[in-house]
């Protein structure tokens, strides 16, 4: 309410200044007029709310994609006009320099990937002036991530680390905190989107313009487009924020867009000249206003008064805004004013008006019948995947440069974080772009990635090296990573050992419990011998590299490096490795002599060489039954837990529509048949058993390849599928699934989550908030899938995890479907203007995209499968990293740490806690951001409040400071609450909340409630690195 005030005493300020202004100007037209002819008019556009009317809030703004039809420089330079004539840096040298020449304008910018470049060219003194114009509100920064970010297909992790950059610049420069999330263009909105990218931010409000047709057009008949929405329900009323969904589109009413070319009539207000139009030209206004103003609750609403890439002549627009706002008010009957959303939210706030509640979300969404916008929850999904496990490493290379010292000369993290928060973008990680800005993406994350490499391997040198030895410094850069180690190539590990060498391999965890899991590297011996840290064997399996493998490997190497492999693997070596919590282990691979026992080699047969009827892998408690004959999945056993259950694995493709009306394309799914996929023939599928894990490989037909391995101390199935080229010689584009069914009785009923948090209840055919008329039985149920989905009968819960982003659904009870891979041959002419048909090339032979990827299976007691999917979907998004070094004798081991924990020895964080940031800034303050995994109610053992002890996470550095922040860290935690609005809510009643409270700071203790983030800034007395012995 004080900042109500202020800005009240402030436009009487103005409103003096503008009379003295409108005193002169009368001068001038009365003299001008005397002579004959008027040349001059001063335009009164000072005007504020007015309690009494209905008050048009004119928001000036320019939504600039970071990358779609064009790259994110070509959009910034206005390269490439023949695709689109769109300059950014036009739109800004525009904006301001029209905001200099009047005070009462305002602008609002959300990109801070372009309005950083565009900052950085500026003059000294030209920065003055804008730092003037945000301080006085003219110009204001909106949402203030990078990028507008997609809010179906990215990782929370990536949506934090993308708006804490774009926060940080902001604050840095100009000492401002955005208070309004703009989301105007994504395809849907999340769950996470209202909450933590919201609320958790210390935003007010947010605003966008899509969401499904239906759904709009009951809130606008019942005044329901602003809401006050709660995302969580772990976090409910405490995590809130208002919420404005536009009428229509994010542009103003039709015939009031005046860029350069466009077509609305402008206000000629020459009586000397023809087509004099004031007064229609402001009925026109009026009657929009009044129109709009009939679907909303209040006397304030809002037009956003710009669209794509617009104000690349400013002038053109503000001149507009100068005459409507000054010939509006001057009719009298609504009041038009200059405004921001923050501006916009204060005056809904201070009506004391009583706003519907929405929970859950806004997905799927459709703009009109037969159009789903969810086919773009699986476009590209190799590039979904890139972003993905590049986003873990991201994680990684931070811990790892906080560990050694971030260097303030040498090689960091920032151009991976830098490529990875464009790549979050609602045109970019959402498949959607077209395919060169699909490359130059992946380009500018390749270049990222191979500096944050040289991080990992010198922290990792450091970390390893004895200090005793002296020499950790010449170790540096003797670690090598293998990137492409998913096709199965690694050169330090497929290199064959002379006498005396070994391969050392190096495994770091980054999270904070002990795991055990299994190393997977290609090697050319069978006669090797796996040695732990403490110098013991180890068991370990050696498998078969099979053809279908070799020739994927050998197509894309060369079509990504532009060489063939020098050497070709003749094995999987598989072992168990032990790796402490934030810590390493390290494991020696070396020729076995004819003394030693060397690694076991698999059993391989095929189905054709048994005569059982039913085939079984799995050497631990879980079992896995195929029918023999027809190569079929047929049964689930869990000796441990007592689960048995029947289940089928299966694929099928649908066939995209290829209809003039609505075609089926890189945003849209429409579906105009489905067809299942079986074996080709009576192919025989080839069984490998181990003492560490047991796989099946099937061959479907000559574009699809299937492994399910079962490891021995694990109760889940890996599902491993290479699809593509998808065939398309029958001209029609195909969108290809699986299903995982059970004989479940489910009601309809699924759970989803929402970026890799919450889980969200779906119920097929249904909406929550209203009647939903079906005419897309299939896309209209499908939802966008990040870490995983699951299904329950009150008995039993069927789990399934992916390794990226994809949709899925469950169209049939007991059943789960995910969508893995779509080559399609018609556009859906929803902008991109390209068909989604991927290809990949080496020199001029280029075929359809391959797509290799995995999901997870397991079924569990109601009640126990949040435990699964919460502690294994952290570490699918966090795998073990490994690198390697060779050694030759011992002197590896002579001279370094073979497993080392960066924390207190005795401590490891509970499985229901994560931490999701730790890295050192620039200026020495470490971020140190920590998430509790688990929702109100899904764990008896893990819906509780947690608690890690900073002193034993950073055993070896003495604390002098914590401060606790809000998520993006522009501002005390204390801070935003304090400044945060309480709304009124009808129909609000919710179970207490729980949350962590104050850090004492002799105890250092930080307490988590379920599903709660915080965020801290940490000052250490002085950085040094403990010794590795």
């Amino acid at each position: 309410m004080a900042s109500y005030k202020q800005q009240i005493r402030h436009s009487r300020e103005e409103l003096k200044t503008m009379k003295q202004l409108l005193n002169i100007a009368t001068l001038l037209v009365l003299l001008c007029c005397l002579g004959g002819e008027c040349k001059y008019m001063v335009y009164d556009t000072s005007h504020k709310i007015q309690p009494n009317k209905i008050n048009v809030h004119l928001v000036p703004h320019s939504h600039d994609d970071v990358g779609w039809l064009k790259t994110v420089d070509q959009y910034y330079t206005g390269a490439n006009n023949s695709i689109r004539g769109a300059c950014v840096q036009n739109v800004l040298d525009s904006v301001i320099s029209a905001l200099i020449d009047d005070k009462n304008r305002k602008f609002i910018y959300v990109e801070m990937a372009f309005f950083q470049r565009w900052w950085n060219q500026q003059s000294e003194m030209l920065k003055i002036k804008v730092k003037e114009l945000v301080n006085t509100g003219q110009l204001e920064f909106i949402n203030g991530g990078m990028c507008m970010h997609d809010e179906a297909t990215p990782h929370y992790i990536d949506l934090i680390d993308q708006t804490t950059l774009g926060h940080m610049f902001i604050k840095r420069e100009f000492g401002q905190k955005p208070r309004v999330g703009w989301q105007i263009d994504p395809f849907g909105h999340s769950a996470v989107q209202a909450y933590l990218l919201g609320a958790e931010l210390g935003f007010d409000s947010v605003f966008f313009a899509r969401m499904d047709y239906q759904d709009r057009e009951k809130r606008k008949n019942e005044k329901t487009l602003e809401v006050v929405w709660q995302g969580s329900k772990s976090l409910g009323s405490s995590s809130q924020l208002f919420t404005g969904i536009f009428p229509r589109h994010y542009d103003p009413p039709d015939g009031f867009t005046f860029e350069i070319n466009d077509v609305s009539a402008p206000i000629q207000d020459d009586e000397l000249l023809f087509d004099y139009n004031v007064q229609e030209r402001v009925n026109d206004f009026v009657d929009a206003a009044i129109a709009q103003a009939n679907e909303t609750r209040t006397n304030h609403i809002m037009w956003a008064m710009g669209t794509d890439f617009r104000y690349q002549y400013a002038v053109s627009w503000f001149r507009q805004i100068d005459k409507f706002i000054h010939y509006v008010n001057l009719d009298g009957r609504v009041n038009a004013l200059y405004s921001t959303p923050s501006i916009y939210t204060d005056a809904k706030h201070a009506a004391d008006e009583t706003w519907p509640l929405k929970t859950d979300d806004f997905f799927p969404y459709a703009d009109k019948v037969n159009t789903y916008w969810t086919g773009y929850f699986t476009s590209r999904p190799t590039f979904k995947d890139y972003v993905r496990k590049m986003s873990g490493y991201y994680v990684v290379a931070r811990q790892l440069e906080f560990y050694k010292g971030r260097n303030s000369s040498g090689p960091n993290t920032d151009a991976l974080g830098d490529a990875l928060a464009i790549a979050q973008h609602h045109d970019a990680v959402s498949g959607t772009q077209r395919q060169h800005v699909a490359s130059d993406y992946a380009l500018r994350i390749g270049k990222g990635y191979a500096e944050a490499e040289k991080v990992v391997a010198s922290s990792l040198a450091f970390l390893t090296a004895l200090r005793t030895s002296g020499n950790h410094e010449n170790s540096v850069g003797t670690f090598q990573q293998c990137p492409l180690l998913n096709i199965s190539y690694c050169p330090p590990s497929e290199a064959v050992l002379s006498d005396g060498k070994s391969l050392v391999i190096v495994v770091y965890n980054p999270l904070g419990w002990k795991r055990e899991e299994v190393v997977r590297i290609p090697v050319s011996s069978h006669e090797l011998i796996v040695l732990d840290s403490d110098g013991k064997e180890i068991k370990s399996q050696l498998l078969p590299i099979f053809n279908a493998s070799l020739n994927m490997r050998n197509y894309h190497v060369k079509a990504y490096l532009g060489v063939s492999p020098s050497s070709t693997p003749q094995y999987w070596l598989g072992f168990t490795a032990s790796v402490p919590p934030l810590g390493f282990s390290t494991y020696i691979i070396s020729g076995a002599k004819h003394t030693d026992t060397s690694s076991t080699m698999s059993t391989v047969w095929t189905s054709d060489s048994t005569s059982d009827k039913t085939v079984v892998i799995g050497g631990g408690n879980l079992k896995l039954h195929y029918a023999t004959d027809e190569g079929k999945l047929t049964h689930y056993i869990n000796k441990r837990n007592l689960v048995e259950e029947s289940i089928e694995h299966s694929y099928s493709y649908y066939s995209g529509h290829n209809s003039t009306n609505q075609a089926s394309g890189a945003y849209i799914f429409r579906p105009s048949g489905t067809f299942p996929i079986k074996s080709e023939g009576q192919k025989a599928f080839a069984i490998i058993k181990g003492p560490i894990m047991d796989e099946v490989h099937h061959e479907l037909n000559p574009w699809m390849y299937q492994v399910t391995r079962v490891y021995k101390e694990k109760e889940h199935a890996e599902v491993e599928f290479t699809i593509g080229p998808i065939p398309i010689d029958d001209g029609v584009g195909k969108e290809i699934t699986t299903q995982i069914t059970t004989n479940f009785k489910t009601n309809k009923t699924f759970y989803i989550d929402s970026n890799g948090r919450d889980f969200i209840k779906r119920v097929r055919d249904f909406r929550p908030d209203w009647d939903l008329q079906v005419n897309e039985p299939v896309a209209g149920n499908y939802y966008p899938i990040n870490l995983g989905a699951y299904v329950e009968d009150g008995t039993l819960e069927l789990s399934v995890l992916v390794d990226r982003a994809v949709g899925g659904s469950s169209l049939v009870d007991g059943q789960i479907e995910l969508m893995l891979h779509r080559r399609l041959l018609f556009d859906d002419v929803k902008g991109v203007g390209e068909l989604l048909n991927e290809t990949i090339c080496v020199l001029d032979d280029c075929k359809g995209l391959v797509v290799q990827g995995k999901f997870y299976i397991r079924i569990d007691p109601m009640g126990d499968g949040a435990k699964w999917r919460r502690t294994f979907g952290q570490e699918i998004y966090s795998p073990l990293l490994l690198a390697f070094a060779e050694q030759d004798g011992n002197d590896w081991k002579n001279s370094h740490a073979s497993s080392l924990s960066m924390i207190d020895a005795s401590y490891s964080l509970s499985n229901n806690t994560a931490i999701i940031t730790l890295q050192e800034l620039e200026s020495g303050t470490v971020l140190l951001r920590l998430a509790h995994l688990y929702e109100v109610g899904e764990d008896k053992d893990y819906s509780v409040m947690a608690s890690v002890e900073l002193k034993k996470l950073f055993p070896n550095r003495k604390i002098s400071k914590v401060r606790e922040m809000n998520l993006s860290g522009n501002q005390e935690r204390g801070e935003m609450e304090k400044k945060r609005l309480n709304w009124k809510v009808k129909d609000s009643s919710e179970t207490k909340i729980v949350r962590g409270g104050g850090v004492d700071p002799e105890k250092l203790v930080v307490e988590l409630g379920p599903m709660e983030i915080r965020t801290f800034f940490i000052d250490f007395d002085y950085l040094m690195m403990f010794a590795s012995e």
